[in-house]
């Protein structure tokens, strides 16, 4: 709402001006502009297939860009986010002709930043779109977007700093002009709550009105409604009436959800009943369709990879035909050149046989380092963590437990995978718990039975170990007061988040054994983890597995 921009994609996308060396545009990246706010799940999927199969470099990135855009307008963030990184990935930042893609791709960045309330994160990408920005227009509109985060974060200093320069370089009869003086008026009323912000206010809703700009009057109305909200509440009912309206034109649903809370708020009670079940059925419908789209999006690129795989598989299939043919002919060409091919044959198999005895070998050593690692390093950690915590030692279940060790480092070199366990959640709660003290609180959510039901007896155990790990290395290493972690089931993947207020990561992580393996299990199951190593205190890590 506070970008207070048209639909971003629309406005900003890489595509909309000619870089200084023009692309020549596939047929599929037509298709996909032709279908762009129409049908965008068409639009994504030639877009898809444009970025996979073209061979311009910033061809590929401006369809990954506009991909981001599709999916940010669906409220996928953390898609659009990847799709961006891919469109990174094909742009060099020293060659002119991919310096507007970079600034779009750094802005859309700072709106999916700003949209998760990443705040920091915003200003940060923000500052790349600004850097890379040679069009003054689109400047500005950057330097709005960080005020604008500025303004979300409390820093109201900072924001009215950049409000007034950029409005110092704006035309006062234009839009550009009235979404500046708006925002600049609501960021002094909040920082100053007896200010009065109705005159500029009023004047940015006049330009507005003027050039008919209705996604500008949609915003109008709704810093209006906020600001007489506490002095004027018939005021601010009818501002909050208006933006209604305006949205249900536009066909925003967020903003008509955020006019229906302001109207739950501000009517009378005999009609926040109505504007309460509207606001149910509008957020329920919204939910349904962004979850669909973000089911459909990864759908097309699953069958894009699928088909890919598949053109693979045939150009191998291909290869080895021609092999045959050419092993067919040497065999008909006479002994001699049989035995060299023999030789070579022989040779080759041999080679291939030694590399996969060798690798057979590295992978069972690591298996091996990991379960030392896990049963005897982590294990004893644990039990001397119990030792410490607890004021009077009973040396029968000490010694259960060593036993147990014992036991398990005896077989250490075996295969072994645990049947399913139905109170296993129970186990993962006592082992968290169990790294808890005087000065250490651990919170645990979402671990119940269910959650459990659709992972294997071996991710169990692979998670078991990722869990101890990570509570491990927060007791050697982070000081941290307070540990949370939370379990869900999202989109057939389990999720687990970690969060601690230790003194996180250093600017550059070299991970030790310990979280090497971690990240190993993760990926050996086909999960992915990721650490937040980018916040000033504490860590953050999610892991994300696929269910059975």
């Amino acid at each position: 709402m506070l970008l207070s921009l048209l639909p971003a994609f629309a406005f900003l996308s890489c595509q909309k001006k000619a870089p200084v060396i023009p692309v020549q545009k596939t047929a599929d990246y037509k298709k996909a502009t032709r279908f762009l706010y129409k049908q965008n799940d068409s639009a994504f999927y030639y877009f898809n297939k444009a970025a996979t199969t073209s061979k311009d470099s910033l061809q590929t990135a401006m369809a990954y860009n506009q991909m981001a855009a599709i999916q940010s307008d669906a409220g996928d963030y953390f898609g659009s986010q990847e799709s961006l990184s891919m469109s990174l990935k094909f742009l060099d930042e020293q060659a002119e002709k991919d310096r507007k893609c970079l600034a779009s791709d750094y802005n859309e960045l700072g709106m999916n930043s700003f949209n998760l309330k990443n705040y920091d994160g915003a200003i940060r990408n923000y500052d790349q779109a600004i850097k890379y920005s040679e069009n003054n227009k689109f400047r500005l509109i950057f330097l709005n977007n960080k005020a604008n985060a500025y303004q979300r974060k409390g820093a109201y200093g900072e924001a009215l700093a950049l409000y007034r320069s950029t409005l110092l370089h704006t035309d006062q009869r234009g839009t550009e002009y009235a979404r500046i003086l708006s925002n600049m008026a609501r960021t002094k009323w909040l920082a100053r709550p007896a200010y009065n912000a109705a005159p500029e206010l009023l004047k940015a809703l006049q330009i507005r009105q003027k050039e008919k700009d209705d996604w500008g009057q949609n915003a109008s109305y709704a810093h209006l409604a906020d600001y007489y909200s506490r002095t004027r509440p018939d005021s601010a009912l009818f501002f909050a009436l208006k933006m209604y309206t305006v949205a249900r034109k536009l066909d925003s649903p967020d903003d008509r959800l955020e006019a229906l809370q302001k109207l739950i708020r501000l009517g009378p009670a005999l009609s926040a009943k109505g504007y309460f079940e509207r606001h149910q059925q509008l957020n329920d419908s919204l939910q349904t369709a962004r979850n669909a789209s973000k089911n459909q999006f990864a759908l097309i690129r699953y069958d894009a990879e699928k088909h890919k795989a598949e053109n693979l598989k045939l150009q191998k299939d291909n290869t080895e035909k021609r092999y045959q043919i050419i092993k067919q002919q040497i065999l008909f060409g006479g002994i001699s050149l049989l035995l060299v091919a023999g030789i070579i044959a022989t040779v080759f198999w041999y080679r291939k046989r030694k590399q996969r005895l060798d690798l057979e070998a590295r992978e069972r050593e690591l298996r091996i380092s990991q379960k030392i690692h896990d049963v005897v390093a982590n294990g004893l950690y644990l039990v001397m963590n119990e030792i410490e915590n607890q004021d009077q030692i009973h040396k029968g279940p000490l010694l259960d437990q060593i036993e147990i060790l014992y036991e398990q480092s005896r077989d250490i070199s075996y295969e072994k995978h645990e049947a399913p366990d139905g109170d296993f959640h129970v186990k993962i709660t006592k082992l968290l718990t169990a790294f808890a003290a005087m000065d250490i609180k651990i919170a645990v959510a979402g671990n119940n039975k269910n959650v459990w039901k659709k992972v294997s007896a071996q991710a169990r155990q692979e998670l078991k170990q990722v869990l101890q790990e990570l509570m491990v290395n927060m007791k050697k290493h982070s000081h941290a007061t307070s540990v949370s972690v939370r379990f869900e089931q999202q989109d057939n993947h389990l999720h687990i988040n970690y969060m601690d207020n230790g003194v996180g990561f250093p600017a550059e992580v070299h991970y030790g054994n310990g979280l090497t393996n971690t990240g190993n299990r993760i990926q050996h199951m086909g999960g992915t983890i990721t650490f937040d190593t980018k916040l000033q205190k504490g860590v953050k890590i999610h892991i994300s597995l696929p269910l059975v």
